[in-house]
């Protein structure tokens, strides 16, 4: 397919690369072809990087496919996921899943992406319940603004919380930046 028919969300391979599409901007000026500037997160290597192309460029459009799995434990350097139906297991590294180990916990159902039979790393629903293991204290009449406290949760993510929300509480996070989103 042409590089001008990319839409954020599409999958494609460029030079042996597998990209997702984050941004797509086409220009166009009178003296020159239509340039594409595709800003895309490489699936294999996680960076987010920026291609420039020309109208009558073409990249291979692909799909990926998602699988609901269990993540089971901790190995060491890998996680390990079961599938719930066939009861397969497979490992993942946790160098690939740094910023998801901040919100996955044992018996918690994760999408696991693939791209043909490789496995590329998972995929974090927008908010997951978790419980509150540690907070501050709020202080009576800290109120001026919007009252805040440190709070860490079971994984040990550490974040911001209203005065509120106490220790052994469940709350819901947002995957995408780690902020509280409300009670569960």
């Amino acid at each position: 397919m042409n590089v001008t028919e990319l839409r954020p969300g599409n999958y494609f391979l460029d030079e042996g690369n597998l990209y997702q599409v984050i941004d797509i901007l086409l220009n166009k000026t009178a003296m020159r072809k239509m340039v594409a500037k595709v800003k895309c997160k490489n699936l294999r290597t996680g960076a987010i990087i920026e291609l420039a192309r020309n109208s009558g460029y073409d990249v291979e459009k692909t799909s990926i496919s998602k699988k609901k799995m269990a993540y089971l434990y901790d190995a060491g350097d890998m996680l390990v996921f079961m599938d719930n139906d066939t009861f397969d297991q497979i490992e993942i590294a946790k160098s690939k899943l740094e910023w998801e180990l901040n919100f996955l916990v044992a018996n918690s159902e994760i999408d696991i992406v693939f791209y043909e039979n490789e496995i590329l790393g998972i995929s974090l629903p927008p908010t997951v319940e978790l419980t509150i293991a540690d907070c501050e204290l709020s202080v009576r009449g800290d109120t001026i603004n919007k009252a805040l406290k440190l709070a860490t949760l079971e994984t040990g993510w550490e974040l911001k919380v209203p005065m509120f929300i106490n220790a052994g509480e469940k709350v819901l996070i947002r995957t995408d930046t780690g902020e509280y989103a409300g009670r569960a």
